[in-house]
């Protein structure tokens, strides 16, 4: 355990973070399988859940929780995904 009071503050500091991170790298995962799920079934909601986690996945990456290059790949196979769903519609 630190001594100095600066370190124990640090400690606090990042276990609060790291339970924020966990949070927001937990829902984003969430909507992404919820969208993954939709566009496997073909459900016509499919389009605003993949847009749904696109949101969450932007907001993760504002706020440092995800690279913005990582959430650009996720956000990149989610649509990917949408517009072979697309294609085969057709």
């Amino acid at each position: 355990m630190a001594n100095i009071k600066s370190a124990k503050k640090d400690i606090v500091r990042s276990r609060r973070l790291r339970l924020r991170n966990l949070n927001w790298k937990s829902r984003a995962k969430t909507e992404i399988r919820k969208a993954r799920a939709a566009i496997a079934a073909g459900q016509p909601g499919a389009l605003e859940l993949s847009r749904h986690a696109s949101r969450v996945l932007d907001k993760a990456a504002a706020k440092g929780i995800f690279h913005k290059r990582q959430a650009a790949r996720r956000k990149s196979r989610l649509a990917r995904r949408l517009a072979k769903l697309g294609a085969a519609s057709q």
